[in-house]
C-alpha cells in the first residue's frame, strides 16, 4: 500500500492534483481559502501579524463574496519548507481550497510552488521576498515586497546623500542576497564603493563578531538588512558594541526597524534610515482607519509592513472573486488579478500583469521619538517601484 506521503507525490507526479483542484473549487458554493504561515519556531511574530490582518478584513467586509461563503482554512507551517509542502498538499486534496494565501518564509513559499502550478490554483503570497518566486509558478500572485525592489532605492538614497563607503550586512539566504545585491548596484552605480561584504545565519544570529568587523573597517554607514524577529537582539548587541558613538550611520531595508517591535528597541538606533513600502505612522486617512482597526482588533498591537501586506492580499482575493463572479477556476481569477490597482493603507499599489509581482511606492523612513514612542517616519519617496531585477531581465538587449 502506499503511504498518504507517496500518494500525494504520485498525484502531483501524474498530473491529477490538478484535476481535483481545478474541479472542486468550479463547483463548490462554499470558498475555501488555505491561509499557511509560521504560529510557531522562530518566525512566529510574522504569522501572527499575517493572521490578524486577514481576520481584520473578514470582520471589516463580510465572508461573503459573489454569493458564495468564503471560509479560512488556517495551518501553521512553522516557517519549514517540508511541513509547508506537505500543508499545501493537503489544503489541495482534502479540503479542496480554491486559493492558497499566507507565506513568510521563502523556503517555505517555495516549496508551496510546486503545488500551485500542478494544481493550478492561485498562491497569494502576503509576506515572503526573494524575487524568483513568482517565476516558480505561473499562478503566484504576491502582494508584499521583494527585497530588491527596497534595496535598490536605499542604494540610490544613499549615494546622494553623503555616503561615499559601505560596509553590507545581510541575511545569508535568497531574500537577503536579493537586497544586497540591488544595493550594492545602486550604490555602485552612482559612485560609492563598498568595503565588505557580510553575511550572517538566518536562525539564531549572532550579530556581535560582524559589528566588530564593520567598526574595523570604518565605513559611512553600515547597510542592513534581516527579519523583524531579530530586531531587539541586533539593537542590545549594537549598543553593547557601541557603535552608536561610533559615526558609522545605520542604514538599511525597514524590516530591521520593524512597527510591532520599534517600542522595545533600545535609543541607540534612533536616526536609523530605511526603506520600505510601510510604515504605521503613514498619514493617509486610509492608514489611519487600518491602524486603529488592527489595534482594537490585537488589543493594542501595531500593524507592520507583513499585516498590510496580508490584509492587501484579501483585498485582492475579494475583489479577483468579484469579477469572476465567483468562479474560482485558477487561470480566471489569476487573469483578474493582474492588472488591479488600489489605494492600500500603505499607499496606491498594482498588481504588474507581466511578472504578476507589486508595484508600489517606497518611502524612505528616519526613525525618531515622537510622543514617547518610537516611529519611522517617512521623509521622501520613490514612486511606483518594481522589482529591478525583473525590470533588467526585461530590458531589450
Amino acid at each position: 500500500m502506499q503511504t498518504r506521503r507517496t500518494f500525494l507525490k504520485s498525484l502531483i507526479a501524474t498530473g491529477a492534483l490538478g484535476a481535483i483542484g481545478g474541479a472542486a473549487a468550479r463547483t463548490q458554493e462554499t470558498i475555501k481559502i488555505g491561509f499557511s504561515a509560521p504560529m510557531t519556531g522562530p518566525f512566529a511574530m510574522n504569522g501572527k501579524q499575517m493572521l490578524a490582518a486577514v481576520r481584520l478584513f473578514v470582520a471589516q467586509h463580510g465572508n461573503e463574496v459573489a454569493g458564495k461563503t468564503v471560509e479560512l482554512i488556517v495551518r501553521d507551517d512553522a516557517g519549514l519548507a517540508d511541513q509547508g509542502k506537505r500543508i499545501a498538499q493537503e489544503l489541495v486534496v482534502n479540503e479542496k481550497v480554491a486559493i492558497l494565501a499566507g507565506y513568510n518564509v521563502t523556503p517555505v513559499t517555495l516549496a508551496a510552488a510546486a503545488i500551485s502550478a500542478e494544481a493550478k490554483i492561485p498562491q497569494v503570497v502576503m509576506a515572503s521576498g526573494a524575487s524568483i518566486i513568482t517565476e516558480r509558478s505561473p499562478y503566484i500572485v504576491r502582494t508584499f515586497s521583494t527585497q530588491a525592489q527596497l534595496g535598490a532605492p536605499m542604494g540610490r538614497w544613499a549615494s546622494k546623500n553623503g555616503i561615499k563607503k559601505v560596509v553590507t550586512l545581510v541575511s545569508d539566504f535568497a531574500g537577503g542576497h536579493d537586497c544586497e545585491k540591488a544595493f550594492a548596484d545602486e550604490f555602485k552605480a552612482n559612485g560609492g564603493e563598498i568595503l565588505d561584504v557580510l553575511r550572517v545565519p538566518l536562525i539564531n544570529p549572532d550579530f556581535a563578531p560582524y559589528l566588530q568587523r564593520v567598526r574595523d573597517s570604518k565605513p559611512d554607514a553600515m547597510f542592513l538588512w534581516f527579519p523583524g524577529v531579530f530586531d531587539v537582539a541586533f539593537s542590545q548587541q549594537y549598543m553593547e558594541r557601541g557603535l552608536q558613538t561610533s559615526g558609522i550611520n545605520l542604514i538599511g531595508v525597514g524590516d530591521i526597524v520593524d512597527d510591532e517591535v520599534l517600542n522595545h528597541l533600545n535609543d541607540s538606533m534612533l536616526g536609523t534610515v530605511t526603506t520600505l513600502q510601510y510604515s504605521a505612522a503613514h498619514p493617509s486617512e486610509t492608514n489611519k482607519a487600518f491602524v486603529a482597526g488592527f489595534m482594537r482588533a490585537t488589543n493594542g498591537g501595531r500593524p507592520n509592513a507583513l499585516a498590510v501586506a496580508a490584509y492587501d492580499g484579501m483585498h485582492l482575493i475579494y475583489e479577483a472573486l468579484k469579477k469572476t463572479g465567483g468562479n474560482t477556476d485558477g487561470g480566471s481569477i489569476i487573469a483578474a488579478m493582474k492588472g488591479m490597482a488600489w489605494e492600500s493603507p500603505r499607499g496606491p499599489i498594482a498588481i504588474d500583469p507581466e511578472t504578476r509581482d507589486i508595484v508600489q511606492d517606497i518611502y524612505v523612513r528616519r526613525l525618531e521619538r515622537v510622543r514617547g514612542e518610537l516611529q519611522n517616519t517617512e521623509f521622501d519617496k520613490f514612486d511606483a517601484v518594481k522589482d529591478p531585477i525583473k525590470a533588467a531581465q526585461r530590458k531589450p538587449i
